[in-house]
């Protein structure tokens, strides 16, 4: 757009109408919120975005929570004892929602999503900036550390490898649809075994053991390679 001298000789003296400010200011007002939205989205590079991966166990696909359609059932998983164990929300399915809407009224920094596996919703993740996260006040994290969270919802797709596989596939999306993270990070229950053992069979490492206020957790990282570099 060119400048406008002020030190011109000529000028213009425009009047607009009311109605035409008005509808530019609503316009700007548009425009701003759009501003704000990516900036949003931009804090994890709009997981919505991400799109399907094939999988060994069939195609998955991340799809950010919405409260109406999904909070029954994240709920439900919630109320699981083998879930519950770990997570904490056990209760009404307005403590889920409430849990849910927390993240999605924020600034964009914890994404919840329902993990479809060829397009039947089985299993629930929260991707977070972990280097924005209070864990960063308990162990050494780096800009644009990536976080994760999940559960297998059902009983029946738990103990047959499909977490070491939907781990491994979540982590391969971060790092390649995030190119300013270096790594990614978990911190599961150190009693949750099989959890453990997932992150371990999907590439991450372990790195210590960390007091967390809620639990000891297993710090697992996974860093990117060189050949992942973008």
């Amino acid at each position: 757009m060119a400048s406008i001298d002020a030190s011109a000789d000529d000028t213009l003296d425009l009047h607009l109408p009311e109605e035409f400010v008005a509808l530019f200011r609503s316009a700007g007002d548009d425009r701003a919120g759009t501003r704000t939205a990516r900036a949003r989205a931009d804090l994890l590079d709009g997981v919505a975005d991400w799109g399907p991966s094939a999988t060994p166990v069939g195609v998955f696909h991340l799809v950010p929570v919405d409260v109406d359609r999904d909070a029954a059932l994240v709920a439900r998983w919630m109320n699981d004892p083998a879930v519950a164990a770990y997570w904490e929300l056990t209760g009404p399915q307005s403590v889920t929602a409430d849990h849910l809407r927390a993240q999605l009224a924020g600034d964009g920094r914890s994404v919840p999503c329902v993990g479809l596996l060829d397009g039947v919703p089985m299993s629930y993740w929260e991707i977070y900036r972990a280097d924005l996260d209070p864990l960063a006040r308990y162990c050494p994290v780096r800009p644009n550390d990536t976080g994760i969270h999940l559960l297998i919802g059902d009983d029946a797709d738990r103990g047959r490898g499909l977490g070491t596989e939907l781990i491994r596939t979540v982590a391969d999306l971060v790092l390649a649809e995030r190119p300013a993270c270096t790594r990614v990070l978990a911190e599961p229950d150190v009693r949750n075994r099989p959890s453990v053992a997932a992150f371990l069979g999907a590439g991450f490492r372990l790195a210590a053991e960390v007091e967390l206020p809620a639990k000891r957790a297993a710090l697992m990282i996974r860093e990117r390679a060189a050949r992942e570099s973008p």
